[in-house]
């Protein structure tokens, strides 16, 4: 084999460890949609100047849209060649992608190999990486050994996952990867959701880290989080795997949704407006008042009706009918769930792997 065509060879996913750096080259809307983690954007056309081109394709054609395109492009490399890349070495190896390994990549790749630097392109750009996204869930999520942690809202769920991974277990988190706490109120304050793309990106990226021989905590979801969609394998996987009931005192639980929950009472109004989503539900009369304690900031009556006439009822409805295995649950009951005792409660979860822990 030739040296340049050794040297140049594709470059595939499985590839991007061996690279100094992730150059994603597409504008800063597409990064910011989803991206290959470690990647820093270094767009050849921005947003605007992006869409410049794609007019410009439509209504003129290629050239007059390359010949302009081209331009911009030159301008945004210089630009980076000053500022993005001035102090890279000689030795410098980047790895660049476009949305599928076409110009925009091309481009970078080859003035930057006219400096001397090793810089390879992305064998079909991010599209390839999202083809091995959707593998990855494909092919891990039959080989997880999950537990489906279950329980009531306000039962300290995601708490729970953080102090097992704190005692080394494995723990997939998906709420923490889709910025959303799950339920009606879950929305976390300042803190959009990722598009869906990244969601799974996200998800495939934690799998890479898990050893397929070990068990894997998990929170019992539903099929949305938010308004994010899971992966159809993933929840396939969670309503088959072994399922463990944490089993709360009501009184602990209102107590710590109070705690958790306690940055609502910041923006009365905006609560009111979601809880008027129940109204269908509930009924009108019953959905005034919780919005009035809303505007209120009385949260303790508010979570406490919540509770027992719209979260605990649908919570018993749902388990039976969304877990196959449900019927063969484990159960670690409560009455604690401060700090201390949601250790106490992980250390309960662990006991149930070892044989006597088990129906």
């Amino acid at each position: 084999m030739h040296e340049d065509d050794k040297r140049y060879r594709p470059t595939r996913v499985a590839d991007i460890p061996g690279f100094d750096t992730l150059i994603d080259a597409r504008s800063p809307a597409e990064f910011a949609l989803d991206h290959i983690p470690g990647a820093i954007n270094c767009p050849v056309l921005d947003d605007e100047e992006r869409r410049i081109v794609g007019t410009l394709y439509k209504q003129t054609g290629a050239f007059e849209a390359r010949r302009v395109g081209g331009a911009m492009v030159a301008a945004n490399l210089a630009r980076h060649l000053r500022e993005q890349f001035a102090d890279r070495p000689a030795n410098w190896r980047p790895l660049v992608y476009c949305w599928r390994g076409g110009l925009r990549s091309g481009s970078m790749v080859t003035w930057l190999r006219l400096v001397g630097w090793d810089a390879q392109q992305l064998a079909g750009g991010y599209k390839s990486f999202r083809h091995h996204v959707l593998a990855q869930i494909e092919a891990t999520c039959p080989q997880l050994q999950l537990r489906v942690i279950c329980g009531a809202t306000g039962s300290a769920k995601t708490r729970l996952l953080q102090a097992l991974a704190a005692r080394g277990e494995q723990v997939l988190d998906l709420e923490h990867h889709a910025s959303h706490k799950g339920s009606l109120l879950g929305a976390l304050p300042g803190v959009p959701q990722p598009s869906q793309k990244q969601f799974e990106t996200r998800i495939a990226t934690a799998f890479e880290a898990l050893d397929l021989a070990r068990p894997v905590y998990v929170e019992g979801e539903s099929a949305r989080i938010g308004r994010l969609s899971l992966p159809i394998p993933l929840v396939a996987r969670m309503r088959g795997a072994d399922c463990i009931e944490v089993q709360a005192d009501p009184a602990a639980r209102l107590a710590y949704l109070l705690r958790d929950y306690a940055y609502l009472g910041d923006d009365r109004e905006a609560l009111a407006g979601q809880l008027g989503k129940l109204k269908e539900l509930q009924g009108k009369a019953v959905v005034d008042r919780w919005q009035q304690w809303a505007r209120d900031g009385e949260l303790a009556p508010l979570f406490a009706e919540l509770m027992l006439l719209h979260y605990d009822p649908h919570y018993e409805r749902s388990q039976a009918k969304h877990f196959g295995r449900w019927a063969q649950r484990m159960t670690v009951a409560t009455a604690d769930l401060t700090e201390a005792g949601i250790e106490v409660l992980a250390e309960g979860v662990r006991a149930c792997e070892e044989p006597t822990g088990r129906a």
